[in-house]
């Protein structure tokens, strides 16, 4: 999927949301099995409620590989079932992975032909090498981590290089040469939402991946007014807030609610700033 394609669905569904299933085996709801079988079901609820307001899915994998070869298996079916049911809709697998050499290129491999996603996270730590196996695949994305909402994120990425930047904007310098802006995009944490503006003066036209808004205190407001460029460019990812939004056998429809909610803000916002 190309830039243009994803900044299509934008307008067309006026909406930037990207819906996390952060699918937790112990949350899910009474009347599903608690294995991986519940975890499909859940995820495959979770989607046709909230697939008229999204643009993308991210799965973290980390809540799939905690619950073994079945988890695994929900994760893989949740992605067969996106792509048969809703082809246009943008897949990515929050995987945080980064490795080098051979190891790298079976990340990829597994994420880009084993398993089909549109898109991978990554860690940049180790540089280039990290992420060129991920730009070898026409149409697939690198997420970078630029500028995380975590608490101890300064431990490094605010830290100054030798070269007077910090290190997320030495991040976003340099691994902006390595690809273009129909492979790449960076992960701006929303509770960064007031240090966007310094991230568009180094990659103005790149897609970023926003988490944070919702559940953990981040504004969309602010995040589209510092974030935004001339095709959106932003990602605006929320988990908890959509799919936890209730726990009864009506969750889905309250999940397709708080999408639906959340949409309306975003088409409001699209309507100011684009």
């Amino acid at each position: 999927m190309t830039s243009e394609e994803l900044f299509g669905q934008i307008v067309a569904k006026k909406s930037f949301l990207c819906v996390g299933l952060d699918t937790d085996i112990r949350k899910l709801p009474g009347h599903l099995s608690k294995d991986g079988d519940g975890m499909f079901d859940f995820n495959r609820a979770i989607v046709d409620a909230t697939a008229p307001c999204s643009v993308a899915y991210k799965p973290n994998l980390a809540f799939y590989e905690a619950a073994g070869l079945e988890g695994w298996r929900a994760f893989e079916r949740t992605v067969e079932y996106i792509r048969h049911k809703y082809p246009e809709i943008f897949i990515i697998a929050d995987a945080k992975r980064g490795d080098i050499g051979n190891t790298s290129k079976m990340y990829a491999r597994t994420f880009f032909e084993t398993v089909d996603v549109d898109a991978v996270t990554l860690s940049p730590y180790m540089g280039l090498d990290t992420v060129a196996p991920f730009l070898d695949y026409k149409g697939r994305w690198a997420v970078l981590l630029a500028l995380t909402s975590n608490a101890s994120a300064s431990d490094f990425e605010m830290e100054q290089t030798l070269s007077g930047q910090r290190l997320y904007q030495t991040v976003l310098d340099k691994s902006s040469r390595w690809g273009n802006v129909d492979n790449m995009m960076y992960v701006v944490g929303a509770t960064k939402a007031d240090m966007l503006g310094d991230v568009r003066k180094i990659v103005p036209d790149h897609f970023l991946l926003v988490p944070g808004v919702g559940a953990q205190g981040g504004s969309l407001e602010d995040v589209a007014r510092y974030g935004m460029n001339g095709k959106c460019g932003l990602l605006v990812n929320s988990s908890r807030g959509i799919i936890y939004a209730d726990s009864s056998a009506g969750f889905a429809d309250a999940a397709g609610e708080a999408a639906r909610q959340m949409r309306d803000q975003m088409a409001a916002l699209l309507d100011r700033y684009l």
